[in-house]
């Protein structure tokens, strides 16, 4: 069985056709690329995914890492991939030149990213989070905290995680405990204990950087007083020469159903010895700061997802073209040779599915890194601005809807499978496994949900739903094929409904509260992710539409009338869900909001 991971002429449909990527290079920060040079890098990531992650793959979901005298043991093909991958310059890919990066655009860099962690999403964990966290330092970090830990972490030698959940407290960041205690020496001493941290320890790199959550005394309660700190694993000397070992210590390992090669740990800190720490910024606005390292993981999950998902419906793909087993129902006569499956009604209906998930989770990814593209380097102000607000609005969007439907395409991937699907002989059921942790990551869904519905929407008096509405009534209006005008027209009804939805909402938002306001957000958020996803199969098929029209070969069209063949099943099978979201919210419905704990 071959090893695509994703389909590369869908991605170079979606990076040039429809997203116009080529036109980046007209701006000054991408004036020395072309789009030989960002095809050449997804080449590289592409074969390199395959060489040294996919090989490892199923090796490091059945031998984890183990906890053995405090320290990790790991299978050294992990290291071997990571190594190599900051190598090729990946971790500091969309960084100034100056920083040893080579000013990439992030959709570009997005798209190679999504090869690795189709490939191997548990060692692809450890170079996603260090580059984040690099991230974070060199946006608020000092000059000198930039000097120390920034060019380590962009070369490899140092990894990066965040730290913020605490087993008492999980996603309710007011409630951590984990203190920090100022010294007359420039640090602080942090103590308290840290969980599912993952990369939190490892044999990868020479260092890791843990970036903290914590609340210096006399702080304020709640998320107004927490800080952000630096945390080594080990001290080190301004020219990175090791002083010793910080007192963070792995408490245990968390074994995990999927991601099983990337470490989730329990870390203590200041248990055994002193655990220095160093302000980032200032006091009382880390979680501030962390939001940038959590919304840029937010987005990377999504696209993970998205990944995880494309991996299973290409394997699931292939699987069907190859295996032969029944006939057609109007077939009676037994000596006729069985079919590929692909044959079948039921397994196209699970092919076009998965297809409609993976790749408007795909399109609705890279849309999102064109944003923050577009909100770094725009000539326009006015476009910077407008893609920031249209990014904020929809990153629990990019992270939730593909979150949700790429397991959902990975379950179908399965089921083509049949029998064969769950069994560890084939690729489909890890995809699964690991695909499943993603609802869960960085927020779980009902958080994105309450974010979207309870903060997002509103931001700059909604500007950004605005820009939101403005972006699609382009595309709407850009419907010229038949086809695509009656999808223009089912979308532009289910926008107009969302529209007069989030009125009535933000109407008891102020009214009647938040608890009753906000209670099927989750319904909300159904609803403006297929809104989304709906308006990405618009795109692409009134692009597909005009392709067509000078297609030059046979694949090309077979190509562009499968994109078509995915709008519309979207378009008939999916969209039409959100009726129920948009009577629920509506009606306000109580269900759940009134169901009393003593009547389970």
């Amino acid at each position: 069985m071959s090893e695509i991971l994703v389909n590369r002429r869908d991605l170079a449909f979606q990076l040039f056709e429809v997203l116009e990527t080529e036109k980046l290079t007209e701006r000054t920060r991408f004036a020395e690329h072309s789009r030989e040079t960002f095809e050449a890098v997804i080449e590289t990531s592409d074969k390199m995914a395959r060489d040294l992650f996919a090989s490892h793959n199923a090796l490091a979901d059945k031998d984890e890492p183990r906890f053995v005298d405090g320290k990790v043991q790991m299978i050294p093909d992990v290291k071997r991939a990571f190594d190599a991958y900051a190598a090729a310059g990946f971790i500091a890919g969309s960084y100034d030149y100056e920083l040893g990066g080579m000013q990439l655009p992030e959709s570009v860099m997005a798209a190679c990213n999504g090869f690795f962690t189709a490939a191997n999403p548990g060692t692809a964990g450890y170079a996603f989070l260090t580059k984040a966290a690099a991230n974070l330092i060199r946006v608020f970090g000092s000059e000198a905290q930039c000097r120390k830990y920034l060019e380590p972490m962009l070369t490899g030698h140092y990894a990066g995680t965040m730290a913020m959940t605490e087993p008492h407290a999980g996603s309710s960041l007011a409630d951590i405990r984990t203190s920090a205690t100022p010294t007359d020496q420039g640090h602080y001493l942090i103590k308290g204990a840290k969980i599912y941290i993952s990369g939190g320890e490892q044999e990868i790199t020479d260092n890791i950087v843990h970036l903290v959550l914590a609340k210096i005394k006399g702080a304020p309660a709640g998320v107004k007083g927490i800080s952000l700190f630096i945390v080594p694993k080990y001290l080190t000397d301004d020219e990175g020469n090791k002083l010793g070992r910080n007192g963070v210590a792995l408490a245990g390992l968390i074994h995990k159903m999927g991601y099983r090669g990337t470490t989730s740990t329990a870390l203590s800190f200041g248990d055994d010895a002193d655990c220095h720490g160093y302000l980032v910024g200032e006091p009382h606005q880390g979680l501030k700061y962390m939001f940038q390292m959590m919304n840029e993981a937010r987005v990377g999950v999504g696209f993970g997802a998205a990944m995880i998902g494309y991996r299973g419906y290409m394997h699931s793909l292939e699987y069907a073209r190859e295996r032969l087993q029944g006939r057609h129902p109007s077939s009676k006569d037994p000596e006729t040779p069985p079919l590929a499956i692909i044959e079948h009604a039921d397994v196209r209906r699970m092919l076009l599915a998965q297809k409609s998930y993976v790749e408007g989770a795909t399109a609705l990814c890279l849309y999102g890194a064109r944003l923050v593209d577009d909100s770094n380097t725009h000539p326009d102000e006015t476009i910077r601005r407008e893609s920031g607000l249209l990014l904020d609005l929809m990153t629990p969007v990019i992270k939730a809807w593909p979150s949700e439907y790429g397991p959902k395409a990975n379950d179908l991937a399965i089921q083509v499978y049949g029998g064969a699907g769950y069994t560890r002989e084939y690729p489909v059921e890890q995809c699964f496994r690991d695909n499943r942790l993603n609802p869960i990551h960085e927020g779980t869904n009902g958080i994105q949900a309450l974010d979207l519905l309870g903060r997002k929407v509103w931001q700059a008096d909604g500007a950004g739903i605005q820009a939101l509405i403005r972006r699609m009534q382009v595309d709407l209006e850009a419907a010229s094929d038949k086809r695509c005008q009656q999808w223009a027209y089912s979308l532009s009804e289910t926008v107009q409904k969302a529209v007069k939805v989030t009125q009535t909402l933000g109407s008891a938002l102020m009214k009647q509260g938040a608890d009753r306001a906000l209670a099927n957000a989750s319904c909300y958020l159904h609803l403006v992710g297929h809104i989304c996803v709906a308006w990405m199969w618009l795109r692409q098929a009134n692009v597909a539409t005009k392709a067509l029209q000078t297609a030059g070969s046979e694949e090309e069209r077979h190509f562009y009338n499968g994109k078509l063949q995915a709008a519309q099943y979207f378009f008939h099978w999916e969209l039409p869900t959100v009726a129920q979201d948009i009577v629920l919210l509506t009606n306000m419905d109580d269900t759940c909001l009134e169901m009393s704990t003593d009547w389970f």
